[in-house]
């Protein structure tokens, strides 16, 4: 709600028939942030090393995860235009965490027919709205 502003996270874990919905918020962020605290809260829920498949919305997180924090952790965590990284605790955590599993990540076009993107984006929200009124 504002970015920045108060924001919302969610993810759904899901083995086999059951499912475990996780949610929080934040009082002062930004979506990229939500986004990335959503893959490491999901991930750093797991005690073992798994085959995952992680579906997000976030392009962002999608090629930050799989493609750019190769060069990022090369180059020290700076960008190519020799900035420190945003979001930079974050992506640590995200690529300790992603490193500990089988993991592979799937785009899906946000607010369209995936019902567990829907599902996070509802819990999401719902946590940001209660963050802005506390």
């Amino acid at each position: 709600m504002g970015n920045p502003g108060p924001g919302g996270w969610a993810c759904i874990l899901r083995y086999k028939d059951i499912s475990r919905e996780m949610f929080g918020s934040e009082p002062h962020t930004t979506n990229n942030r939500m986004e990335l605290t959503a893959a490491v809260r999901g991930l750093e829920t797991l005690k073992e090393t798994c085959e995952v498949e992680v579906v997000t919305d976030s392009e962002y997180l999608k090629n930050g995860i799989t493609s750019w924090v190769k060069n990022w952790k090369r180059n020290g965590w700076m960008t190519s235009a020799k900035k420190p990284v945003v979001n930079q605790d974050l992506w640590r955590q995200l690529d300790e965490l992603n490193a500990r599993h089988q993991t592979q990540w799937s785009w899906t076009k946000g607010h369209a027919d995936h019902p567990e993107n829907n599902r996070c984006d509802e819990l999401a929200s719902r946590a940001a709205r209660e963050q802005s009124h506390s």
